[in-house]
């Protein structure tokens, strides 16, 4: 595909400036860029580069220094990348049908331009949406439900019942409903909790590989619209993920637990359960949250506690080694000086 830089410039609705007649072919960093890409400039630490950037043209925000190269002036930089590497790059899938090899149960209702794969397996009752996509080994089980314009890679199952919405991504080996974790003490022994419930993933989520999600006990386990979930997540029984909140690789959400709209949950954390996250939250990485946080907070550590207070933590814990010992000196002087006065006296 080639563009001319005045026509990206239409398309991502910026400001061009220079020769907009250069053409383009795809898009690069500032480093590899040659002269048939367009790269950008997301971070202002690495401006210089734009300098000696062999790209030929470069996506600046507004009022950035161009160094005489061909740029369009755009709000966020970062976002026009991604639409211009959506651009040259992501095709649609070619629509195969239902290939040879792959197994479809009774019941099964198919939308329009249905792609199934060799090895996929799809249960009884199961429902699938226009243009959805079924790589090998996409297990659906019995009574599931996929909207239309999804796709779910290799390796993916999605147990009975659950619903997944209309133009979701699931990445390679990701399992949908399995069930969640509950016992109840029977004796000596634990009895396994019947999980009954199922998952419910509406429209426009994306979730990576390996990720988790449990059914719920009774009910739904929810994950709202919008919502982009990481790489080797655990999502628990009953959880609620609200729209558009990010959750990084390696979290776990404990059952129960609530999470509002626009959350963000770093690499790492960890979500006790029953609790209640407010909107637009921000959680650093590494951070353990044992209890409800209000809305609008940015929380780091272990335990989480305000961000600001969290640093001053994390600055004084290089110095406690010294810290005791000049305790330890104090102690010991106060001692040697407290020998040296005279014994008291009773009245």
């Amino acid at each position: 595909m080639e563009k001319t830089l005045s026509e990206l410039a239409e398309y991502l609705g910026g400001k061009l400036g220079g020769d907009g007649s250069v053409t383009l072919t795809g898009v690069a960093g500032l480093d590899d860029a040659r002269g048939c890409h367009i790269s950008f400039l997301a971070n202002h630490k690495y401006a210089a580069k734009v300098a000696t950037t062999q790209a030929g043209a470069v996506i600046l925000p507004p009022g950035g220094e161009s160094h005489g190269r061909n740029v369009i002036y755009l709000a966020n930089p970062y976002l026009g990348f991604a639409k211009l590497v959506t651009l040259f790059h992501v095709h649609p899938l070619q629509v195969k049908g239902i290939m040879p090899g792959a197994f479809l149960g009774e019941r099964v209702s198919l939308g329009t331009d249905v792609t199934v794969y060799p090895g996929a397996y799809v249960g009884d009752g199961v429902k699938l949406g226009d243009r959805v996509v079924l790589f090998p080994g996409v297990a659906l089980y019995e009574g599931a439900e996929v909207g239309s314009d999804t796709v779910l890679h290799a390796n993916v199952s999605v147990r009975e019942r659950c619903r997944i919405g209309s133009g979701v991504t699931i990445h390679n080996g990701t399992v949908v409903g399995s069930d969640g974790f509950g016992y109840a003490l029977d004796g000596a022994d634990h009895f396994k909790i019947p999980q009954v419930g199922i998952v419910v993933i509406e429209d426009d989520v994306e979730i990576g590989a390996n990720t988790t999600i449990d059914r719920a006990a009774l009910g739904v386990t929810l994950i709202k619209r919008g919502a982009k979930i990481d790489n080797l997540v655990q999502i628990a029984h009953n959880c609620i993920i609200g729209a558009h909140t990010v959750i990084v690789s390696q979290v776990g959400v404990s059952g129960s637990t609530r999470l509002g709209e626009y959350v963000t949950l770093g690499g790492q954390v960890g979500v006790a359960g029953h609790l209640e996250i407010g909107d637009r939250v921000m959680v650093g990485a590494k951070s353990g949250i044992h209890g409800d946080i209000p809305a609008g907070q940015v929380y780091s550590g272990y335990p989480a506690m305000p961000h600001k207070q969290w640093l001053k933590a994390a600055m004084i814990a290089p110095k406690i080694p010294e810290m005791r010992r000049k305790i330890m000196a104090l102690e010991k002087r106060f001692k040697e000086l407290e020998a040296l006065l005279p014994a008291s006296k009773e009245d």
